[in-house]
Formats: structure tokens, C-alpha cells, sequence
């Protein structure tokens, strides 16, 4: 990632404030595409089942992260949101920075700036291959999620930077996505507010929970949220969740026997433990 100077004068068309809910792409909220950390994550992410394959390589920062997502989900609204109002899109983005702080609930110090230019780069540097298709067109080569990053930036009369706007260019594979498909939903406000483990589990619901409850066995989730660590431990992060009721909007049930009626059902390919997800009864109502 480059950051360029701007004379003082310069002028931008800024695509922020977003003034809409937060929205993402479907396939990013079902499928493990970040690493589940805060810190950097050198190693490849790999998620295969007979329908998907999805490989992840690590760039000089390491693998994206749950929380460096949470700059395309800023721009997939903003990309939306311009969709919606009839605006032309491109793949390109101006933004402040303050304003995804805003949406994010971030505070805007100093190392906030620090850990987006940190974000942007492994936005940037991380390799993605995967076989699902966006647009009606796959591609069998790696990409990253952004071609170009860059931090826009005046020097005050003292010769500090004071950073004007966040430039991006947003790649083929994603922009396809939005654009041609428009399998977009949106997130609840308390998303932003939660753990790695229990933001994965959020956009699983919500992008799985459509027609009723989904019952899927413990392992099987393991991997489609992309924890890397034991099925024991997943086991005991999982009661965790659902005994504290963490998940905005759903109710995380697990269990030992497969359950009954309206409940779309997927075998665990390891152990009995089943965990079931469903809406709270006030949107199961409304819906």
C-alpha cells in the first residue's frame, strides 16, 4: 500500500458518509474467507466440502482478519447504497476514515489510523482462490480483496500529515458479486461489538436462517467459521455463546440428538453435538 501527498487545495468526491444500515455479500457472511484473530495470521486458510473450495494465503502481514473485513463491509454499502439511489459505480472508493470509525464504532486515535493502514495492507496482500462464481463468471486464479490501497494525506503548516481520504479499488471477484448478483442482506448494528468467534457465528445465521431453523452438527461449524483451534475447545467457546445469548437477532441452541420439525438438517462429520440456530421469536414473527 502507497500513500500519496495532496497539495492543501485538492478537492474530493467522497463516496462517505454512508447514511444507510451496514450490508455484505452473502457469500463472505456464509464462508470462511478472514482469520478469526486480532493479531497477524502468517499462515493459509484452506475450506473445501464437495461444493467449495476456498484457499487463503497470507501476505507480507498475514491473512486478513475478521476485523480488517469490516473495511468492505463500509464499502459494500457504500457500493449498495449507490445501487439502490440508480448512481453509476465503480470499483473505486473514496472515503474518510473518520466515517468508517463512525460506522464501526471505532474511536478515531491515533492508533486506529495506525491498525487501518495495517488493514488495508493485508486487505491488499492477501491471496484469495476460491471456486465460487460471481456474477455468472468464476476465475481459477488468486486475487486479492483490494487492487489498490492508498492513504491521501496534506502536511499541515508544521509539516505534519493530516490524512484527507482512504482511496481503494475494490477486485473483479467482489464487485462482480454486488454489482450482478445483489445477494447483499444486511447487519445488525450490534455486530460491530462483538468477539471474532461470535461475528463469524452472526453472519452464519444470517445468511443461513431463512426458512426456518438450521440444525448442523459441532464440527461442521467448526469449519465453516473457519476456527482453527481444537473441536474440544470450539465445544467450550460454543457453550460460552449460547449461554450468554451473544448473537444479536438469534438463538444458539446445541444439543446431543438431532431435532425436530422445521429444521433443515446437515449431518456432523464428527461427534454427536449438534448446534441449532434459529431467529428470535420478534423476527421469526415479522419476517
Amino acid at each position: 500500500m502507497t500513500a500519496q501527498p495532496m497539495n492543501q487545495g485538492e478537492l474530493f468526491v467522497l463516496d462517505s458518509p454512508l447514511l444507510t444500515e451496514v450490508r455484505g455479500e452473502q457469500s463472505l457472511m456464509a464462508y470462511p474467507f478472514f482469520a478469526l484473530t486480532k493479531t497477524a495470521w502468517k499462515r493459509s486458510l484452506i475450506y473445501k466440502t464437495d461444493a467449495v473450495s476456498i484457499e487463503i494465503g497470507p501476505g507480507p502481514r498475514g491473512v486478513a482478519t475478521i476485523y480488517d473485513k469490516e473495511v468492505l463491509l463500509y464499502i459494500a454499502s457504500l457500493m449498495v447504497a449507490k445501487l439502490d439511489a440508480g448512481e453509476h459505480v465503480s470499483q473505486d472508493f473514496f472515503f474518510t476514515a473518520h466515517d468508517l470509525f463512525r460506522v464501526t464504532g471505532v474511536n478515531g486515535s491515533a492508533r486506529s489510523y495506525s491498525r487501518l493502514s495495517d488493514a488495508l495492507e493485508r486487505l491488499q496482500g492477501t491471496q484469495i482462490k476460491t471456486n465460487i462464481e460471481a456474477g455468472g463468471e468464476g476465475q481459477a486464479g488468486f486475487f486479492s480483496w483490494l487492487s489498490e490501497a492508498q492513504l491521501h494525506y496534506t502536511r499541515t503548516k508544521n509539516g505534519d500529515k493530516r490524512l484527507k481520504a482512504v482511496k481503494v479499488r475494490l477486485c473483479d471477484w467482489l464487485f462482480r458479486a454486488i454489482h450482478r448478483d445483489r445477494r447483499v442482506l444486511d447487519y445488525s448494528p450490534g455486530y460491530f461489538q462483538l468477539g471474532p468467534v461470535e461475528r463469524r457465528l452472526y453472519e452464519v445465521a444470517r445468511s443461513t436462517c431463512k426458512d426456518g431453523a438450521v440444525q448442523v452438527g459441532l464440527d461442521d461449524l467448526r469449519l465453516q467459521l473457519g476456527y482453527q483451534n481444537s473441536l474440544k475447545h470450539f465445544r467450550h467457546a460454543m457453550k460460552g455463546i449460547a449461554d450468554a445469548n451473544a448473537i444479536p437477532d438469534y438463538n444458539i441452541v446445541m444439543g446431543e440428538r438431532p431435532s425436530t420439525g422445521n429444521t433443515t438438517s446437515r449431518r456432523a462429520s464428527g461427534g454427536a453435538t449438534t448446534v441449532t440456530i434459529q431467529r428470535k421469536p420478534s423476527l421469526a414473527d415479522a419476517s
